[in-house]
């Protein structure tokens, strides 16, 4: 299996995760800021949260690291949590904006 594919592959794992407070998942919602593969499959994560109180800022980081490592082609996986730049709702997606009504 390619990158690419455990990429898409690990997106897909992604968009099952929603925020509790937003009803869009964490891939549409922006917050999934870089997501960089090994050549040994060891995924590293770069995320945000939509703001440092965060009710799951303990929990969501470890549900992403969980369904990551769950791929078959994934060695291991850690989430780094940053708020560099902060969280906008402007990061959304398309789709997500429309959801929320903000387009």
């Amino acid at each position: 299996m390619n990158r690419l594919e455990l990429e898409d592959q690990i997106i897909a794992a992604l968009k099952t995760i929603y925020d509790p407070e937003i009803p869009v998942d964490i891939y549409e919602l922006g917050l999934i800021y870089n997501i960089d593969i090994n050549d040994d499959h060891d995924v590293l994560i770069d995320m945000t949260l939509t703001s440092p109180s965060c009710p799951v800022a303990e929990s969501l980081p470890a549900e992403v690291e969980q369904k990551v490592k769950s791929l078959e082609q994934v060695k291991s996986a850690v989430v780094k949590i940053t708020f560099e730049p902060p969280w906008d709702k402007e990061m959304m997606s398309e789709e997500a904006q429309l959801e929320l009504g903000f387009l």
